[in-house]
């Protein structure tokens, strides 16, 4: 990560963060009175398309501020935040979970994402953690309940892959100190993945912004002990460094770029880099050796495809960061 990519991607971030339409809401309404207006329902995340896009814009602005703190685009970060992250906002967000048909509402790609956004905060430092934290509370509370009600995890390539959701709530675990949140995840990973062998990695669908598999294997490295799950992941991906399964290791291919959907798999491609290169050296050996290397192939085919339409270019930044930056 270069200090002029950092403030490309933060420029991206700013020229959507509060772009209120096109929009697309995640909201159920019962009546007349529930008529939706993006900005007057979510006075914080408004912009970006929808709710978690903006909300994950947000991260990618608070990270780069962090990283690259002397950025020509830190001044405008900083202006954005302070008219942002007031208690009047933060609690015109949180009162929007009371409503009784708001139970799904981003679940769990945004709950996870807001809880990175609380932690990146925590970690810079930043004086709007505190304010924000009384709803970064009430999605940690839903994922605490929610969790035991999974009986089954859900293995697709887009919103609500669980094993995503519970990488991002780790970090978020771990930089607040929730070990009661880790280890009840760490019991509910190894009741979803745990027997799981040989996978096929049937991937990407058509619609994939995220490898079903790897991103179960992401979450069993971060809460299973390290020699737990080097031997988890011997059985779960036997046949890695002979290359197999190759479908894994090719990147995805983008027909329609101006289509949101298919333009999902450019963050497939920067989503299987991020999740190959964190775990390619706990894999080491060959395996380990034909992770990174599928990681620089797929960095290459994505990397240059951030800006361009707004059906990318809303939030295929905040993944690329991810790719050179990691998670935590």
């Amino acid at each position: 990560m270069t200090p002029d990519q950092a403030a490309a991607f933060a420029r991206i971030a700013l020229g959507h963060v509060t772009r209120e339409y096109p929009h697309k809401a995640d909201h159920v309404m019962t009546g007349d009175a529930d008529a939706y207006l993006p900005r007057r329902v979510h006075p914080i995340f408004f912009g970006s398309f929808d709710w978690h896009s903006c909300v994950h814009g947000y991260w990618l602005l608070t990270r780069i501020r962090r990283l690259f703190p002397d950025l020509a685009e830190a001044a405008a970060i900083d202006a954005l935040f302070a008219d942002a992250f007031t208690a009047e906002k933060v609690e015109a967000e949180r009162a929007y979970l009371d409503q009784p048909m708001s139970r799904g509402f981003e679940r769990p790609y945004g709950w996870a994402w807001l809880l990175m956004l609380h932690s990146e905060l925590i970690v810079a430092g930043s004086p709007h953690a505190a304010t924000l934290r009384p709803l970064a509370d009430a999605f940690a509370e839903r994922w605490r309940a929610h969790l035991p009600l999974m009986t089954y995890p859900v293995r697709v390539g887009i919103h609500a892959n669980t094993g995503f959701a519970v990488v991002l709530a780790d970090r978020y675990a771990r930089v607040t100190g929730d070990t009661a949140l880790r280890e009840l995840m760490a019991e509910r990973v190894r009741h979803w993945f745990g027997t799981d062998r040989a996978a096929q990695a049937w991937e990407p669908s058509g619609e994939d912004f995220l490898s079903p598999v790897l991103m179960e294997a992401m979450a069993m490295q971060r809460l299973l002990p390290a020699d737990a799950f080097a031997a988890w992941f011997a059985d779960f991906l036997p046949a890695l460094g002979a290359g197999e399964p190759a479908t894994l290791l090719t990147p995805g291919r983008i027909s329609d770029r101006s289509d949101g959907r298919i333009a999902h798999l450019d963050g497939l491609n920067l989503s299987r880099a991020w999740a190959m290169r964190a775990l390619a050296p706990a894999i080491g050996g060959t395996a380990g050796g034909m992770l990174e290397a599928a990681a620089d192939a797929h960095l290459s085919a994505a990397l240059g495809e951030i800006a361009g339409d707004y059906m990318g270019e809303h939030w295929l930044a905040t993944f690329a960061l991810l790719a050179l930056t990691g998670v935590d």
